[in-house]
């Protein structure tokens, strides 16, 4: 068996296309042009760039965007009040605050600021408590858990009635994705670092959600034969042959599992394209809301 590569780099293209259509479209009308604004506290290398692709990605949409850059040592009150300011602001439509926050700082309190009209990130606590309630809807979802259902639905596999196993239980994508696929009717377990005998757990996995942040940790004998494997994780693994150094895993080891799966994505190409492309859908969803 060699499994199916699930292209998210496809699926994102798409989702990015449909969003720059509407967003035309909406020019066209007269109506506002969908606004993105994030918020990055401190200097972390890794938000820079992630801050960075998003803004890129709204130029190439035809959406607005605004950066909002801070120290590490801003006081806490002035970025609530930051915040507060763009909720204020009609021309923004979408408020993204860039995590994790340097220590100090209260996530909770940050993310309970922002307007839930403008949660595009998904992480506002009342959102997220919508997303555990049955017969509630968040006004957004989380973006990498949404993008890691939309590549589940591409592969025709029915989730309904499948044995789901999340890998790793973050706030950001572990937690939700679960919540997600509860939604979905799945049979889900989620383990972790402190599950014991994670192999027997994850060999029981018709749909295995990867995203623990280590290494090619899920072998091929942690697979059950023709599982669906979606690998949320982007690991730097030293490779001298490599132009930069270095190369980019994921939480599975994509050729030893490629083997035994119906189904996987790759990494990069799976899940990281559609991170953005779902974070643009929501900036849009938030201006029309706002209409």
């Amino acid at each position: 068996m060699s499994a199916t590569i699930i292209d998210g780099k496809k699926l994102a293209a798409e989702i990015r296309e449909e969003v720059a259509l509407k967003v035309a479209e909406r020019r066209a009308a007269g109506k506002s042009v969908p606004g993105l604004a994030t918020v990055l506290v401190g200097e972390d290398p890794a938000s820079q760039v992630y801050v960075r692709s998003k803004h890129r990605a709204c130029e190439k949409l035809g959406l607005n965007s605004f950066s909002h850059a801070l120290p590490a040592t801003t006081p806490q009150h002035q970025l609530i009040e930051l915040i507060d300011e763009l909720n204020n602001d009609p021309r923004v439509h979408g408020i993204l605050v860039q995590l994790p926050l340097p220590d100090g700082f209260s996530e909770e309190e940050v993310l309970l600021k922002v307007s839930l009209k403008k949660d595009v990130d998904g992480f506002h606590p009342i959102n997220i408590g919508k997303l555990a309630q049955k017969g509630r809807t968040p006004s957004f979802v989380p973006c990498t858990p949404a993008g890691v259902i939309e590549l589940l639905k591409t592969t025709g596999v029915s989730i309904e009635g499948k044995n789901a196993v999340v890998l790793g239980r973050s706030n950001i994508v572990g937690m939700p994705v679960a919540l997600l696929l509860v939604r979905e009717n799945a049979t889900v377990t989620s383990c972790h670092s402190r599950s014991q005998d994670l192999p027997s757990i994850t060999r029981t996995a018709d749909i295995l959600v990867a995203s623990v942040g280590k290494a090619e940790m899920v072998r091929a004998d942690w697979v059950k034969p023709g599982a669906v494997i979606i690998d949320v994780g982007i690991n730097h693994v030293d490779d001298p042959s490599a132009e930069k150094g270095y190369r980019l895993v994921g939480d599975v080891a994509f050729d030893e599992v490629r083997a035994v799966a119906s189904a996987i994505t790759p990494v990069p190409g799976g899940v990281g394209p559609m991170t953005i492309a779902m974070l643009m859908h929501n900036t849009l969803k938030a201006a029309e809301l706002a209409d």
